[in-house]
């Protein structure tokens, strides 16, 4: 089992080469079906309310779990395909996120970083 990102991408990467997926898996393709997966994880929560939302049953929960794996083994491989080291280009988000979203203007607000 993959204890990080970066083994995780390379199991995905053996993974697609046993089955000769490479051709498959350009980043336009990857991107689609990362865009296709998301799209999926809303599924199970289409018709619920916000409450009902944050109290999934097990099944529910695990249906849930399967869409976000898949959203992320698609990015991880996106990832893989265009070089991009993942948790940096996180780290470097998170940092124009909190200075876009200062958290004496941000807090209990929705707003988008133009409107505080």
């Amino acid at each position: 089992m993959p204890d990080s990102l970066a083994q995780l991408q390379q199991d995905l990467a053996a993974f697609a080469a046993e089955r000769e997926w490479q051709p498959f898996h350009s980043p336009k393709n990857l991107a689609s079906a990362l865009v296709v997966e998301a799209g999926e994880l809303l599924e199970p929560f289409q018709w619920l309310t916000e409450a009902q939302s944050r109290q999934l049953d097990a099944g529910q929960k695990e249906a849930v779990a399967q869409e976000m794996a898949d959203v992320l083994l698609y990015l991880a491989q996106l990832a893989t395909a265009l070089d991009v080291d993942l948790i940096d280009a996180a780290q470097r988000k998170m940092a124009l996120n909190a200075q876009r979203y200062p958290a004496d203007k941000a807090r209990g607000r929705s707003d988008k970083h133009d409107l505080l």
